[in-house]
């Protein structure tokens, strides 16, 4: 330990204000320069013997940086960007499309499809799922009507409404109840 960084260490121990775990760490770092044993730091400071032992390796590897700890927040992430980006495709597919006998997605129905798809198997809690969906602009429309079209080319209206839709996607379209065309 060089004395700028002694002095360093002495002045946030002394004054112990600012953030407790850079006081608590400084304190394990200057008893360990005294020559107190690791069990004396672990008692002194209330922690585990193996913490301390962490605090002294990172502090010999960094010096001062050793202070503030690299915590890493939450979980690491298991939904890499190509898992997303097959989450929202399939979610703004059609259900009938993909061999589902429903036509709208709920989060509970698209979170059990992407953990059984045989294409690419997705497994993701429901709110994950809604969150990501939130994020990229994809929303569920309430079903209406129980009722389903009995119009022979309702699949390829629908392919059609989905084409130009996505081609011109802050235009305002009007279907006409008389000719049933886009």
């Amino acid at each position: 330990m060089t004395d700028e960084e002694g002095r360093r260490l002495t002045q946030i121990v002394r004054r112990g204000r600012g953030n407790p775990i850079r006081v608590r760490r400084a304190t394990i770092i200057m008893a360990s320069a005294s020559g107190t044993p690791v069990p004396a730091i672990a008692r002194l400071v209330a922690a585990d013997e193996d913490t301390v032992r962490d605090v002294i390796h990172a502090f010999n590897e960094r010096g001062l940086a050793a202070l503030d700890p690299q915590w890493a927040g939450g979980r690491p992430r298991l939904i890499s960007d190509d898992d997303i980006a097959f989450i929202v495709t399939t979610a703004t597919a059609r259900p009938a499309t993909l061999g589902c006998p429903f036509t709208r997605w709920s989060i509970r129905k698209l979170a059990a499809y992407l953990a059984h798809c045989h294409q690419r198997r997705v497994v993701i809690g429901r709110e994950r799922l809604r969150q990501i969906l939130r994020e990229h602009g994809a929303a569920f429309q309430r079903t209406r009507t129980w009722k389903e079209s009995n119009d022979p080319d309702k699949d390829a209206k629908l392919d059609r409404i989905e084409e130009v839709t996505s081609r011109f996607p802050y235009r305002c379209f009007e279907l006409d109840p008389q000719s049933r065309t886009l």
